[in-house]
């Protein structure tokens, strides 16, 4: 049998391999994105907290679903954590593409892509509650409180940014005040010592929301790589 010679250039194949990842990804793919993050988070922290009648939203922390010691850690630490952060840190991107402006600060891009990487660093350290000194314990802590660390970098030095842009003016308000009730909550604890998790879970909300309002605003804004500047 004849065999068939298939054209093959290497140069060639890498030269499109490469097209296909450096291709600009639009404004509405980055904005899905977006949305991906939250939606995947509550949806995986309200099915598997409904399998555990044990757990209590009232004083078991959300980290709590992907412990040491959880029946679906890994289930929960992957898609609880380490798949949003990820998607996270991707819309930080397309969501600094869009707003920026000449020469810009790369705070605003820097502080909401290190949120999302910290996040998925917690996701694959599971915390173990009996053991605070347990060096995934530490890992997981660490993952926790630099994303939130970092996600206010990026939320309070992205208002200047938006300031400069006649359609994300508006959107400084909004997103200011979402940061400042994740600041207001974090203190529930000390308040309300009782049922300390509650104040968490309004915390993730509204981190939450900020990255949901900044998705909608990316996904109604035309595909243009500035809108209305």
């Amino acid at each position: 049998m004849q065999r068939i010679p298939i054209p093959w250039d290497s140069s060639t194949a890498y030269s499109e391999f490469n097209l296909l990842f450096r291709k600009e990804m639009s404004n509405k793919q980055y904005a899905i994105i977006g949305f991906l993050s939250p939606t995947i988070f509550w949806l995986t922290y309200l099915i598997l907290s409904s399998l555990r009648p044990d757990f209590s939203y009232l004083t078991k922390a959300i980290s709590e679903l992907g412990s040491v010691e959880a029946p679906f850690k890994w289930v929960w630490n992957v898609f609880g954590y380490i798949i949003p952060g990820i998607l996270i840190s991707i819309f930080a991107v397309g969501l600094y593409k869009n707003i920026k402006s000449g020469s810009a600060s790369k705070l605003p891009l820097v502080g909401i892509f290190l949120s999302g990487i910290f996040m998925s660093v917690s996701g694959f350290f599971p915390g173990d509650f009996e053991n605070s000194k347990s060096m995934t314990m530490v890992l997981h802590t660490v993952g926790s409180f630099g994303s939130y660390i970092f996600f206010l970098v990026g939320a309070f030095s992205y208002p200047p940014l938006m300031r400069k842009s006649t359609y994300w003016s508006n959107a400084v308000k909004p997103t200011l005040v979402f940061t400042l009730l994740t600041i207001i909550f974090g203190g529930w604890v000390f308040v309300f010592p009782d049922f300390p998790a509650v104040g968490q879970r309004i915390v993730f909300l509204f981190y939450f929301l900020w990255i949901t309002y900044n998705s909608g605003k990316l996904y109604l804004g035309s595909d243009v790589k500035k809108v209305n500047r």
